[in-house]
């Protein structure tokens, strides 16, 4: 997801960003986000989500950066596979999707858009990089228009509405539980991703008549005519 425009100056000074593309966050009043990783009752810090990736035989211990599929590619219509190996691979897999949504630049990123159709996600709104594996949300509150773009949609951005704030549970790289929940930014950014995860691209939240004009344009530029917009 890419960045709210105040959140992508506060991300581009760490050379961060999203899968989604998010401006207009100055409109609103200041952010307020919690971020929560329970393990025994304890919180946990994003440091301890991120374990570190020993080298296996599928992967040795170089990073990668992936090309981010955009659509209309079919995995992104796809509801994503949940994870049940919790290996060298899955930590290897969540070091690549950072690194590759931090060269987008974006704030997250979910597994689908690098073709790979598994209940991953990783972000970062500038508190530190997490990884959620298997989430879902539990709650949600609140009604805000919010600017936001995606990556897989690149260089486009509408007013969305979605609850305000939301909370996702899932579990880490290491299979333990963790959740987060905030407002705005966060808030955004959990909805934004999980619903790759469901299949569900960021056009689906537009209206019928804004939805069919825009595919109309994405399709003439597909074919490189002029005037689409």
């Amino acid at each position: 997801m890419p960045l709210v425009r105040s959140a992508i100056r506060r991300a581009s000074r760490k050379g961060r960003g999203f899968d989604t593309p998010c401006g207009g966050m100055a409109e609103h009043r200041p952010q307020r986000v919690a971020m929560q990783g329970r393990r025994d009752g304890r919180h946990a810090s994003f440091s301890s989500l991120l374990v570190p990736c020993p080298p296996s035989a599928a992967y040795p211990c170089a990073m990668s950066i992936f090309p981010i599929r955009t659509f209309p590619d079919p995995v992104l219509s796809m509801r994503a596979s949940d994870i049940t190996d919790f290996d060298a691979d899955l930590r290897r897999l969540g070091d690549d999707m950072l690194e590759t949504m931090f060269a987008a630049p974006g704030v997250g990123l979910a597994a689908p858009q690098i073709g790979i159709s598994k209940r991953i996600f990783v972000g970062d709104v500038g508190e530190g990089p997490f990884v959620m594996v298997n989430p879902k949300i539990v709650a949600t509150s609140g009604k805000l228009k919010f600017e936001e773009g995606c990556l897989s949609v690149p260089g486009r951005y509408w007013h969305i509405k979605r609850p305000e704030y939301a909370r996702a549970e899932g579990v880490g790289l290491d299979g333990k539980f963790i959740a987060f929940e905030g407002d705005e930014l966060l808030g955004r950014v959990l909805q934004h991703e999980i619903d790759h995860l469901d299949g569900t691209v960021l056009l689906a939240h537009l209206g019928p008549r804004v939805r069919r004009q825009v595919l109309k344009e994405l399709r003439e530029d597909s074919l490189g005519i002029e005037g689409a917009y």
